[in-house]
């Protein structure tokens, strides 16, 4: 999963580094702004699903996905819970949760995926908590039952096989793909043997 950062990006057009990481490898693009008004990322995210052949979600903001037609949303632990967001969403509308502790796992049932992390300390996100490496990360996917984890936070591409050793079923990435000058080429490292 491609992941955007306003900081990362830059002022570079998303929906071009979007395509690159597509073509690349990702298999979905989650839209994060932190920055952007609620019209400006519908905006982007529409202009995304429109151009990607990947899945589409929106970092936070189920009103933004569903205005856009995004496939999905990605929900932090201070945003609406996802039994919640189940209730308003059309069937086959995905829902990523963030789960970096066992108490967040508590509160994620519900969820299609879970995103696990930090995998290690990272820069694009001052909140995420303390690293979890390997070891945390198994322990909270062993808390996942049947729903897939995807490891997040500092991921680098020669982590992907410790993730998926680990038993995750991918990785989601910001600056080891967008701060790359070849945005495919960095997203291509992340694919799997």
């Amino acid at each position: 999963m491609l992941v955007t950062d306003d900081a990362v990006l830059a002022g570079r057009d998303v929906v071009a580094l979007a395509l690159a990481g597509e073509r690349g490898g990702a298999t979905s693009v989650q839209l994060r702004l932190k920055r952007a008004t609620a019209r400006e990322q519908v905006r982007l995210a529409r202009a995304l699903v429109a151009v990607l052949r990947v899945p589409v979600l929106v970092n936070d903001r189920p009103d933004v996905a569903l205005a856009a037609g995004a496939a999905g949303v990605h929900l932090g632990p201070g945003d609406l819970p996802s039994h919640l967001t189940r209730r308003i969403a059309p069937p086959g509308f995905i829902i990523g949760v963030s789960v970096g502790t066992a108490d967040e796992a508590l509160t994620a049932g519900g969820a299609d995926y879970w995103g696990v992390g930090p995998w290690r300390a990272t820069g694009t996100k001052s909140d995420a908590g303390a690293a979890l490496g390997e070891d945390g990360f198994a322990r909270i996917v062993s808390l996942a039952g049947a729903t897939p984890c995807i490891a997040i936070g500092g991921v680098r591409p020669e982590d992907v096989r410790a993730v998926r050793d680990a038993g995750g079923a991918g990785v989601a990435v910001v600056s080891g793909i967008l701060a790359a000058a070849d945005v495919a080429a960095a997203a291509r490292r992340y694919v799997p043997d």
